[in-house]
């Protein structure tokens, strides 16, 4: 029941895409789990490869949970229902969303990403998995200010609450497995090592136009 990798993963979804009608498709990842998953997107659909930057602000005693998500224009974007039931405010994260700002631009410049024009296309938003939605949602409302044709998210695996949070904001949500029982993306995945700033890199290089 497992994908077993983020490339494998990426094919099988792309395979799944393929078969909707697109118009001038671009694909964009979410760096950087999300790059090799677009990259085998990108490759089915015959699409241009690029990224939006967003990123997680993690609560302060349990990091891996996202309380909020950023984008690299500074955009902060916060789950008020998850800081209340930690007991949390906005002020409490602060700095972590500072410190998330930074990471998104310090990822923007390291990528060179191009901000290909999407005006008038279908724009697909890729990344490994959903499982709170917020770091989609922060890509999607980005994307959205770029006058795209359409904005839709890809995942190969994702929650049903990440997946109803998105759906309303972007025109679509297309998962190839929603598990009833989800704890994590990585749980999905055989192999579900960290993805590198220099893979990256090398995958956005064989993939620009």
């Amino acid at each position: 029941m497992r994908f077993r990798n983020r490339m494998s993963a990426g094919r099988r979804l792309g395979i799944e895409l393929a078969k909707h009608g697109w118009t001038s498709p671009v694909v964009l990842a979410l760096p950087r789990g999300g790059v090799p998953v677009a990259a085998g997107v990108a490759e089915e659909l015959n699409a241009p490869l690029d990224v939006v930057v967003a990123g997680k602000i993690g609560a302060p005693a349990q990091p891996e949970l996202a309380v909020g998500a950023v984008t690299a224009d500074g955009a902060v974007f916060y789950d008020d229902k998850t800081l209340a039931a930690l007991g949390l405010t906005r002020e409490d994260v602060v700095r972590r969303s500072e410190a998330a700002v930074a990471e998104a631009r310090r990822k923007q410049q390291r990528y060179q990403v191009r901000a290909l024009d999407v005006t008038g296309r279908d724009v697909l938003i890729v990344d490994d998995g959903l499982a709170t939605g917020l770091t989609a949602l922060a890509a999607v409302n980005a994307v959205l200010a770029r006058r795209p044709l359409s904005v839709s998210v890809a995942v190969p695996v994702g929650s049903y609450a990440a997946i109803r949070r998105v759906e309303e904001v972007a025109d679509a949500v297309y998962c190839l497995r929603r598990p009833p029982h989800f704890r994590a993306v990585g749980q999905w995945y055989q192999d579900f090592t960290q993805v590198t700033d220099d893979e990256v890199e090398q995958l956005l290089q064989v993939h620009s136009r």
